[in-house]
């Protein structure tokens, strides 16, 4: 047989199996990405529903804290607080730091960030609040300045609740385009804290009587 022919035919063979293996190696290597990808959409939808359930029990969570400090004003104005009074209230904070707690290692820092500041106004009137029911406020602490404080919080917990549609890409607003209003569910601030303003002046008068 001449050798050239000989050449050829292995060359032939040897392209023929080279080639067979590049498909076969690009074939894996395409099958890899393919299982890659696969893996990297399952995280991410594992993760979105990790942060979808985070996040409803701490909007839930802080919204009954905040409730629950309103009740207990409430109970402040109107009778010394029984031991009932007390549990509800420690219950709803102590269920909403859970969640606080198990935010800050799920959420990324445009929830934390007004998350942290709903936290911080929450823990302010709680304390304002355990003040005024153990009988030792602050200089300038009343009823009616524990009211305001808390009516302040629902704004803040409306804006972290933005934060939180838009990390879940519920909704695609900024949130620096309009400001978050106080939805008109959370009650009416005028006559809310008229019904303090009123007690803490029937209160002064009884004072100087």
């Amino acid at each position: 047989m001449d050798l050239g022919a000989v050449l050829i035919a292995v060359a032939g063979v040897a392209g023929t199996l080279g080639g067979a293996l590049l498909t076969q190696r690009g074939a894996e290597k395409a099958k890899r990405r393919e299982l890659e990808m696969a893996r990297d959409l399952q995280e991410a939808r594992e993760s979105r529903e990790l942060r979808r359930s985070c996040y409803t029990d701490l909007h839930r969570d802080a919204r009954q804290f905040c409730t629950a400090l309103s009740r207990h004003l409430y109970v402040l104005r109107d009778r010394a607080p029984g031991d009932e009074d007390i549990r509800a209230l420690e219950s709803a904070k102590d269920a909403y730091r859970d969640r606080w707690s198990e935010a800050l290692m799920i959420a990324p820092d445009g929830v934390v960030a007004p998350a942290r500041e709903t936290n911080g106004a929450l823990n302010r009137v709680y304390g304002q609040v355990k003040r005024l029911e153990q009988g030792n406020p602050r200089p300038g602490e009343t009823l009616r300045s524990a009211a305001e404080a808390q009516y302040g919080v629902w704004p803040l917990i409306a804006a972290m609740r933005e934060a939180m549609r838009r990390d879940l890409g519920v909704t695609e607003s900024s949130g620096a385009d309009h400001a978050v209003e106080t939805p008109s569910y959370y009650g009416d601030s005028t006559a809310l804290l008229r019904d303090f303003e009123e007690r803490d002046r029937t209160r002064d008068g009884d004072r100087h009587e």
